[in-house]
């Protein structure tokens, strides 16, 4: 998968400290959509058992009935803790947010798109 590098414009603080982590084929209890300010569309909080509930992208989730569904692919919500002016590499992105890894290799998450500005070489 190709990686941009891109440079934190706004710092970004994880409010979520479990976040919902799973495995493709994982049972899910599906809750609300996610609407807010931001514009970030097709989030949805889901349950897995064991552990606390968090927002999970749509595609990623097949609805199996009502409120139960199946996970397409292995997912974690944990978002990266960034500041203003860090250089992190994106690798994918997915609903308003990019899935980011810090220059030591050592950390990476999720951080909303708005908060990043991508470097041209």
């Amino acid at each position: 998968m190709e990686t941009k590098p891109y440079l934190v414009i706004q710092g970004h603080t994880s409010e979520f400290p479990k976040p919902i982590t799973f495995e493709k084929g994982t049972p899910l209890i599906v809750g609300e959509r996610y609407e807010g300010p931001e514009g970030w569309e097709n989030w949805i909080f889901c349950e897995s058992p064991g552990q606390e509930g968090g927002w999970v992208p749509e595609q990623i989730i097949e609805i199996t009935t009502g409120n139960t569904a199946r996970a397409r692919d292995d997912y974690t919500a944990i978002e990266l803790n960034v500041k203003e002016g860090e250089l992190v590499l994106g690798e994918r992105i997915l609903n308003g947010w990019v899935w980011c890894e810090k220059s030591s290799g050592f950390e990476s998450g999720w951080v909303p798109l708005g908060n990043l500005q991508e470097v041209q070489p």
